[in-house]
């Protein structure tokens, strides 16, 4: 479906998916949740069938183990789920933030919903910063989302996000996720969630520090060739090694310094440039459908995953 742009809000400057009601900041949770899009409630209702051939009304029964989905506002269905499916609603997304923005010194910078209800989702700035060779500044995140249409636990997880681009990345550290999820047959406790997650806030340094490795290892050419023809590889297919070339060339173009940043002394020739080529590619110039499809993508979708396996290789060159 196209972008809803007042589905979505944000503070400061535009973000980089270009969609969004501005606010000024310091505003409380109710005037986020209106200007969001995200002042609605999921509601259930019973799955219900007709029997008798077409043309005719039959009877109407109720299927018991399934319930639909549906929002309070518009009546529009979002999904249907088992009996066993525990909502998470939007409020409880921004709630999640509310002590830590008022306590702990975080910002909310956006928030908003996806695919017409059935993903939402805000991120807040935390106090965690680096800067790199060059006055490059990368911020620390925390991002919380949900879906109501089985394609994501809820989640909560630190993102980092290059200043000079608006690049975003997940931090993870050797397959260990920065990140905490709970199914949808449990019950949501944001309470513990963030007595979870706060272990993981040590990942951000030790995060930090070996992107600074990447941002110091310099990359001879044919290393830069190598490096995206793993990146770009199919591996679902055994035996192929043909990168996508509609992919490929893009992000090396970026890396040879059309990309945002490519000329900073932390990226230029380096494997941190080789790992923000691919991360602009993905969040700013890959096809998609439209403007919150390619948001859902980089997040959590075919997009996240390519960044992931970037960051992989990157790492690698500095193991």
């Amino acid at each position: 479906m196209a972008h809803l742009v007042q589905t979505m809000a944000y503070v400061g400057e535009t973000p980089w998916h270009g969609l969004g009601n501005q606010l000024t900041p310091k505003q409380p949770l109710e005037v986020w949740a209106k200007q969001a899009g995200m002042d609605w409630k999921i509601l259930e209702s019973p799955v219900c069938f007709m029997t008798g051939k077409a043309g005719h009304l039959g009877g109407i029964r109720s299927y018991e183990d399934h319930k639909v989905l549906f929002r309070s506002d518009s009546k529009e269905p979002l999904s249907v789920v088992s009996n066993r499916y525990k909502v998470v609603q939007p409020r409880e997304i921004l709630e999640f933030y509310r002590d830590l923005t008022e306590i702990s010194g975080f910002e909310l910078e956006t928030a908003g919903v996806l695919k017409g209800g059935r993903k939402v989702w805000a991120l807040a700035r935390t106090r965690q910063s680096v800067t790199f060779k060059g006055d490059d500044t990368t911020n620390g995140y925390v991002l919380l989302a949900t879906a109501c249409d089985g394609t994501l636990a809820t989640t909560a997880q630190f993102t980092s996000i290059r200043v000079v681009c608006n690049n975003t990345l997940t931090i993870a550290l050797d397959g260990r996720p920065s990140a905490v999820k709970v199914p949808h047959s449990t019950t949501f406790d944001p309470q513990a969630v963030k007595k979870q997650l706060g272990i993981c806030v040590s990942t951000w340094d030790e995060f930090m520090y070996r992107l600074k490795a990447l941002s110091e290892r310099k990359v001879k050419p044919v290393e830069a060739q190598n490096y995206f023809l793993r990146v770009f590889s199919d591996d679902t297919k055994p035996g192929s090694i043909q990168p996508s070339e509609r992919l490929m060339g893009p992000a090396m173009a970026l890396f040879d310094g059309k990309g945002k940043g490519a000329d900073l002394a932390s990226s230029k020739g380096t494997a941190f440039g080789l790992l923000n080529a691919v991360t602009q590619f993905v969040d700013h110039e890959r096809r998609a459908r439209s403007i919150d499809n390619r948001l859902d993508s980089a997040w959590f979708g075919t997009g996240a995953d390519l960044k992931q396996k970037a960051l992989d290789q990157a790492l690698a060159m500095v193991a």
